[in-house]
Order: C-alpha cells, then sequence, then structure tokens
C-alpha cells in the first residue's frame, strides 16, 4: 500500500510528463493543426492526452486514503475533472484501500489480456530481423497509390519511389503495415501476415511491432502502471519518427533528415536505430507480459 503523500507525488509527477508528452499536440488541436508525425500515436492509437495523463498504480498496489476522502486525489477530485478514484471503471476499495478490483477487470478484459501476453510472449521468443529497412512506407506508395496516408511529397518522386521498392526485398510481417500496401505491392512481400497468423509472424526488430507496446499497454488499462503506459508512448513517439524518416516522403519542411534506405550509408543507420530501439522495446515487453502475469495470480 502506496501512503497518501507517496502516490499523491507519484500522481503529481505523472501528470507532468504526461503534460510534457502531449504539449506539442494538445496545442495542434486548439489550433486546429495536424502534424504528420508527431500526431499519428494519437489518430492510429486513438491516445488521449487525459488518458495518458490519468496516472495508475497498476495490479497488485493499493492507495491510502488521503485527507480529501477515500480514493480521492488532494481536494477530492483529479485536476481534469474525473470523480474520484473510488469511482473509476474497474476499482474497488477494502478497508480503505483503493486498489484494482482484479476480478471485474478480467470479467471484462480476462480474453484480451490473454492474447496480449500470447503474443507479446511469442513475439520476445523470436529474433530481431533487421533487413525489412522501412520499405513498408515505400509499399504503400508503390505505383501511383491514390489515396496516399500523407499529404507530402515524394522524396524520389513516383518513379524513383518505384525503383527502389523493385530494388530491395520487401519482407514485412506485421499486419497492420501490410494491409496498407497497394495492390501491386502486395504479391512482392515474401510473408503474407493475416490477423490469423499475427501471433506466429511478429517479431521483435520491427517497428510497428515496438510502436504497439503503446496499444497493449492501453488495453491494459488501470492494471498497467503510469510509467509503463508513458515510457511505450515515450518509445512509440521516437519510433514513429525513424519510421517516417525512412520513408519515400519529403520531410524536409517538418524539419526532419531523411533516413535514405536506398543508399547504403542510409541503410546502416536505419539498421542501427532499430536494433537501439528492439532493445529498449524487449524490456518494455517483459513488463507489459509481467503485467499480465500479475493479473493472472492475482486472481488465483
Amino acid at each position: 500500500m502506496l501512503a497518501p503523500e507517496r502516490w499523491s507525488r507519484l500522481e503529481a509527477a505523472h501528470a507532468e510528463r504526461a503534460d510534457a508528452l502531449t504539449a506539442g499536440h494538445r496545442a495542434r488541436r486548439a489550433a486546429g493543426e495536424r502534424h504528420a508525425v508527431e500526431d499519428f500515436l494519437y489518430e492510429y492509437y486513438g491516445t488521449r492526452p487525459a488518458q495518458l495523463r490519468r496516472w495508475h498504480p497498476g495490479v497488485g498496489t493499493g492507495l491510502g486514503t488521503p485527507p480529501g476522502g477515500v480514493g480521492a486525489s488532494p481536494g477530492g477530485a483529479e485536476a481534469d475533472g474525473a470523480p474520484p478514484r473510488r469511482a473509476w471503471r474497474w476499482y474497488a476499495t477494502t478497508d480503505d484501500v483503493v486498489h484494482l478490483d482484479v476480478d471485474a477487470f478480467l470479467a471484462d478484459r480476462g480474453s484480451t489480456v490473454t492474447y496480449v501476453r500470447t503474443l507479446l510472449t511469442a513475439t520476445a521468443s523470436r529474433s530481431a530481423f533487421t533487413g525489412c529497412l522501412g520499405l513498408h512506407e515505400w509499399a504503400m506508395v508503390y505505383r501511383g497509390a491514390t489515396d496516399r496516408r500523407h499529404d507530402l511529397p515524394l522524396r524520389l518522386g513516383p518513379a524513383g519511389t518505384d525503383a527502389v521498392v523493385e530494388r530491395h526485398p520487401v519482407r514485412c510481417s506485421h499486419i497492420d503495415a501490410f494491409r496498407f500496401f497497394t495492390p501491386d505491392a502486395v504479391p512482392l512481400n515474401r510473408l503474407q501476415p493475416t490477423r490469423e497468423t499475427q501471433v506466429a509472424l511478429e517479431q521483435p526488430g520491427c517497428l510497428h511491432a515496438n510502436m504497439d507496446c503503446l496499444k497493449w499497454a492501453i488495453k491494459l488499462g488501470p492494471a498497467c502502471p503510469g510509467d509503463l503506459l508513458l515510457d511505450c508512448f515515450a518509445l512509440a513517439s521516437e519510433i514513429r519518427v525513424l519510421d517516417m524518416q525512412a520513408s519515400p516522403y519529403d520531410l524536409a519542411g517538418l524539419g526532419y533528415e531523411p533516413v535514405a534506405i536506398e543508399t547504403p550509408e542510409g541503410r546502416a543507420e536505419y539498421v542501427a536505430r532499430q536494433r537501439a530501439f528492439a532493445a529498449r522495446a524487449a524490456g518494455l515487453r517483459a513488463r507489459l507480459v509481467a503485467v499480465c502475469d500479475a493479473l493472472v495470480a492475482a486472481a488465483a
């Protein structure tokens, strides 16, 4: 159990970190603007700043009663207007200690917890493949895609972009990247991932699989400690930058230098950064699996 003074400090520090991580997005949203690189995590994963800001202690940690009442933050409510924690979904109060209601959570999300653990464990069991070179983004615009995901110019032009795809082997293992390939690019992929084969194919060198640690942290909801959620978000933000730097798009107008994967130097830079991200994601993946295991153990 965390004493009120202790968890209040943790909660405040978490909110401060979350606000710093989301400041750019919140300012753009207020101004009605959009950033092709930085806003992806909010759009694709449905991430909300208020969701990131809400601190959870995680499974197995109880919160002592603060002066404002059982389960309330100092002052009786969260800064964003949310009700006292004792009224939050999947929380319970036992002897004036607020904690995750594991049984209620697993009743609603048990199948999700099982799938997340199965996928992450399978992914972690494989060696990282670092030969994909980010060609998934190139395959999404191959041979004149009419519905590009980004309204940005192509750095090498249409013909130059197609030539890069045709000169390099395409080996994308991630279904949520592969499903955006153009029809002409689909048969070029050495793998043909489906939702059904996701557990069998996902591997720890994949940028998108490592960004997805954020997705799984969100799926685990209040069982996931706040620091782990923000660690996943921070890493996904950094990976997204490389994902777009190595893409066929010209990001000069946004202030990003390209990682020219059509050159030996660009390929070497991409692989080095990919390996570093894979190492960091491995730690996050292990922590997420530990959350799943803690849920099962608490229920037992």
